[in-house]
């Protein structure tokens, strides 16, 4: 079974035997003795162990993941003479269309309110902080010992220091290709250790939704369902609706046509859940489709595969909206300000691979004070939401190489309106 597959299954078994458990002890099906023994030798011992095992294996990859990464991405920047000005307008719109999807899922999670009426409590005996000031926050960005940043664990600080060594590397000359060769050696590691982690999700899914479902019954399956929808509606929205105003008001070039060209770049990212398993076929189509110069394309695609993740920054705004609500904790203008600005950076340092936005949600939600055992609230979807959202983030990918050859004349419009027709026949 694939990985898809088997998180389905686990989600599917572990809301049914949630939901079964708390019909056993709600309706007196289970006798009293039975019910004790499941409750605290099953679910709050077994599954509950799993599952915050699972928890503490999420945030294990934060530090790394997000370090090397991001060290990996700013050091592909290189010392090209016209790379200074692309870069700076790649990164720029990256970061600009991640800022409008964190603040517009945060508005729509805001007024859908997803998480309303659920009334939990954190286990973990969870007492609300008042967010810092704006002021504080973008002081502490800086770092001054990344060493502690990074065993505090420090995300903003790490995502800095991150960002100044990739671009130390790629001024550094033959030493800097060689240190840069063993950050790529390193990433691949990593890489790795993720996909282990992913491998063990469906267990850490299966014990999660067991045990809140055990508690919460079949009421949440709802509330669950709302949010669901509210981040696909966020997603949707953002991809045809942002995108398309971007790229008419920046290039003049017409969306519809755009989106008939990538397709297959959607399909193959929709399927993969992976940015960077699209990549060949994102820098294909850019190429062949859109008219994308190579020097930009080869440039673009990949860093986007790194640093644009306008999908998860979705996810992370709807999922702490989501998850504030259902622990009925209220977060006033500065922490969303401070949320906006933390997935910004934070979606720069995420790798392209299935399930790493769950890794950042952790920081996301650390970094506001609410609890991060909430995740297994959206957890059991998130495998289906990471399909969308993926399909989002190389569709920005591909936008963005777009716009940024129209603006540095490296566009061929004759390629663009050639393949129109044969797009439309496939």
């Amino acid at each position: 079974m694939s990985l898809t597959s088997r998180i389905l299954l686990a989600m599917v078994a572990g809301l049914m035997l949630g939901i079964m458990i708390n019909l056993g002890n709600t309706q007196g099906i289970l006798t009293e003795s039975v019910g004790q023994w499941v409750d605290e030798i099953i679910i709050s011992g077994v599954f509950d162990a799993v599952g915050r095992i699972f928890i503490a294996s999420l945030k294990l990859l934060v530090v790394p993941l997000v370090f090397v990464s991001l060290v990996c991405g700013a050091s592909s920047l290189g010392g090209n003479s016209r790379m200074g000005a692309m870069a700076g307008k790649t990164i720029a719109l990256y970061l600009v269309t991640t800022a409008i999807a964190i603040s517009l899922a945060l508005l729509l999670g805001t007024l859908v309110s997803p998480g309303e009426g659920i009334g939990l409590v954190s286990t973990s005996s969870f007492d609300a902080r008042e967010a810092p000031p704006l002021s504080d926050v973008i002081v502490n960005i800086f770092p001054s010992n990344p060493i502690q940043a990074m065993a505090e664990g420090n995300m903003l600080q790490v995502i800095v220091f991150s960002l100044l060594m990739g671009v130390a590397i790629a001024q550094a000359g033959e030493a800097g290709k060689k240190v840069a060769e063993w950050f790529e050696n390193l990433n691949q590691v990593i890489m790795k250790m993720v996909m282990l982690l992913m491998e063990l999700a469906p267990f850490g899914i299966f014990c999660l939704l067991a045990k809140l479902f055990a508690g919460l019954g079949a009421g949440a399956i709802i509330d669950l369902g709302l949010y669901f929808a509210t981040v696909v509606t966020a997603l949707l929205l953002h991809c045809f609706g942002v995108y398309s105003l971007i790229l008419k008001a920046l290039a003049n070039i017409n969306p519809l046509a755009f989106f008939k060209h990538l397709r297959p770049v959607m399909l193959f990212g929709f399927s993969t859940a992976s940015s960077n398993a699209t990549i060949p076929v994102t820098l294909r189509t850019a190429e062949e489709k859109l008219g994308v110069d190579n020097r930009v394309a080869s440039f673009t695609v990949p860093l986007g595969a790194t640093i644009n993740m306008d999908g998860t920054a979705i996810m992370q705004g709807v999922a702490t909206a989501f998850i504030a609500q259902a622990y009925q904790i209220d977060l006033s203008l500065t922490a969303y300000i401070t949320v906006i600005l933390t997935a910004t950076l934070a979606s720069i340092g995420t790798a392209g691979v299935p399930g790493v936005g769950l890794i950042t949600l952790a920081m996301v939600l650390q970094q506001v004070g609410l609890p991060v055992e909430g995740i297994a609230l959206i957890i059991g979807v998130d495998r289906l939401l990471d399909m969308i959202r993926t399909a989002v983030n190389v569709s920005g990918d591909s936008m963005v190489s777009l716009v940024v050859a129209k603006s540095e004349g490296a566009w061929d419009r004759h390629t663009f309106e050639s393949s129109q027709t044969a797009t439309t026949e496939r």
